[in-house]
């Protein structure tokens, strides 16, 4: 331990702390812009410079360690000039049309051009104005980077995939797709990591809002809202509303004020997922000469873009199941439509995603099997569904309780935790163990594969199968450090579950972006709470589930099942990855 003065106060911390780890412990701000904890801290802003007695220039407090009897400075005139100028020029590099910017009113440079009073212009301006592509599901926006390189250090330490980098020098760097290419033209797993992790809207999703609203006001459309198992945690915390008043059932409520004619839960498409992907589980395992192992779950779209173009050899070890955003589709423009009757191809069925990927993955060729016109209309993230409800004066505080519609909402504890690290391999042990025993195990048997460790392993005996080994990962540097170890046959197991974003899709890259807080954890909280307190805890205790297969699909991995609920992921291609 080390004790040192910041602003005349005495402040002791472990020696290798930083002065701005020894200034926050303290309860004294400085400012950041680029500083991301373990993962950015670079002092490449220069926002967070402070005056050390016996030194003569200013030091980024972000990199530089205390030492015993250091005296910092942290807001002395020197320090408030320099940081001032430091933001004057990175606003003359900045597009400040903030009124009309996806991130006003949550956006680091803004606060700090406020906090610092910076008024009028005070260098002339030096945009770039690159044309920017609207089409692709990532946008990047030049003209709004602060060059802090927190994508850069996200995609690589973090995602292991290295989309963006560092062009050019001096006055004409610029960060940029790596390798001069376009992002839709990359190995991009559109996990969104980098738009939840940039302090501006220099990176953002494609805003797919328009579509829905012209499909909400068209007379000769019926429109169909899904939401995912995350978005539940997450939907109200822009409005200030406690994980206890954000229900479900209030969340069903907004969607209704929003337009939608049909609010449904895509925690029914999970508890069908796992029927699918759990039987399909059961008869590789049960026939382990046929297949090669381990068998990957197949609801994260990211984490399927990250293995078709890093690790294609394995792309047949994938689950053949959809991911429940398109079962959930396909169901609605086939089984639903003939509910209901009308023609599929009236309805327009809209998911809610805590994800960006999602948006690429409903637009897929193979994506056609209920009516052969896509089977999810338009993705929108939970952000996206957050603008929708500002825009239509929706205070969530004020909304009744409402229901899911029927047939197609009503799910299970086990459908749930899909939204968090681990639950869709706890969801499919629970039934994978009734499919082959005929009774269930106590519903927190598995919770060896629960908690936000980004690498655990287990192995559970089922009686009549044996042993399973299983593996969760969340990240995709993580799942890269288990595929390197496959490989190298250090280890070996049965069935993998992969999220490319940590923590799951609890902390998603379409969920709300709260600067310097990863919330994967305390949102997955949520979701494990809720599941402890259902009163059907086993997909396949679903009754909706039960009855769409008894009158419409027969059984799993029945032929109409194989049909609508389950794809070819060889069937399209990825761009491959630079060596």
């Amino acid at each position: 331990m080390v004790t040192l003065t910041i602003d005349k106060k005495q402040v002791t911390v472990p020696e290798n702390a930083t002065i701005l780890e020894a200034a926050r412990s303290a309860n004294i701000n400085i400012p950041t812009l680029c500083y991301l904890k373990d993962i950015n801290e670079i002092g490449a802003c220069r926002l967070c410079v402070v005056e050390v007695d016996g030194m003569e220039r200013l030091v980024p407090a972000c990199d530089n360690v205390v030492a015993d009897g250091m005296v910092v400075h942290t807001n002395s005139p020197k320090v408030r000039e320099a940081r001032r100028t430091n933001l004057r020029l990175i606003l003359s590099h900045h597009d400040v049309s903030c009124t009309n910017c996806t991130r006003s009113g949550n956006c680091v440079l803004q606060t700090l051009a406020n906090d610092f009073n910076m008024r009028g212009t005070h260098y002339p301006k030096k945009l770039r104005h690159e044309p920017i592509n609207y089409t692709a599901p990532l946008i990047r926006e030049n003209d709004k980077c602060v060059m802090c390189m927190r994508c850069i250090q996200i995609c690589e330490k973090v995602q292991s995939v290295k989309i963006w980098d560092l062009l050019g020098t001096g006055s004409r760097s610029v960060v940029e797709v790596s390798h001069n290419r376009h992002i839709q033209d990359t190995e991009c797993t559109y996990c969104g990591q980098c738009i939840t992790h940039c302090p501006t809207a220099a990176l953002r999703e494609r805003d797919d809002t328009g579509k829905v609203y012209d499909a909400i006001d068209d007379a000769d459309k019926i429109t169909v809202v899904q939401v995912a198992p995350a978005v539940r945690a997450a939907w109200a915390e822009q409005f200030g509303l406690s994980s206890e008043e954000a229900t479900p059932e209030r969340m069903v409520s907004a969607l209704r004020e929003v337009g939608f004619d049909y609010v449904f839960d895509t925690d029914f498409a999970a508890d069908l997922t796992i029927m699918e992907e759990g039987s399909e589980f059961i008869e590789r395992f049960t026939n382990k000469a046929e297949h090669s192992w381990p068998m990957f779950t197949s609801c994260c779209p990211g984490w399927v873009r990250f293995l078709k173009s890093q690790y294609p050899e394995l792309t047949e070890n994938l689950s053949t199941a959809k991911s429940p955003q398109q079962m959930f589709g396909a169901i609605t423009k086939s089984y639903f439509a003939e509910k209901i009757g009308v023609d599929p191809k009236k309805l327009f069925v809209v998911s809610v995603m805590p994800c960006v990927s999602k948006k690429s993955e409903c637009a897929l060729p193979t994506m056609k099997d209920a009516c052969g016109e896509p089977d999810v209309d338009v993705s929108i993230t939970t952000r996206e569904l957050n603008i929708m409800m500002r825009a239509n004066h929706i205070d969530p505080r004020f909304l009744e309780e409402q229901k899911f519609d029927s047939p197609l909402g009503a799910s299970t504890g086990a459908a749930v935790i899909f939204g968090a690290t681990g639950g869709v391999m706890d969801a499919a042990l629970r039934s994978a163990y009734y499919l082959i025993t005929g009774s269930n195990p106590d519903p927190d048997t598995f919770t060896a594969v629960r908690g936000m460790d980004g690498w655990k392993e287990a192995v559970f005996s089922i009686p009549g199968a044996g042993d399973v080994r299983v593996a969760v990962v969340s990240g995709l540097g993580n799942a890269r450090k288990l595929l390197e170890a496959l490989k190298r046959r250090e280890v070996a197991y049965d069935f993998v579950e992969v999220m490319a974003c940590p923590g799951g899709c609890a902390g998603g890259g379409g969920q709300p972006i709260h600067e310097g807080c990863e919330l994967a954890e305390q949102r997955g909280g949520v979701l494990w709470r809720l599941d402890k307190g259902e009163t059907i805890r086993f997909s396949h205790e679903n009754p909706e589930v039960a009855a769409l297969y008894r009158d419409f699909l027969g059984k799993p991995l029945g032929e109409k099942s194989h049909h609508l609920l389950h794809t070819d992921h060889t069937a399209w291609e990825m761009p491959t990855a630079v060596e």
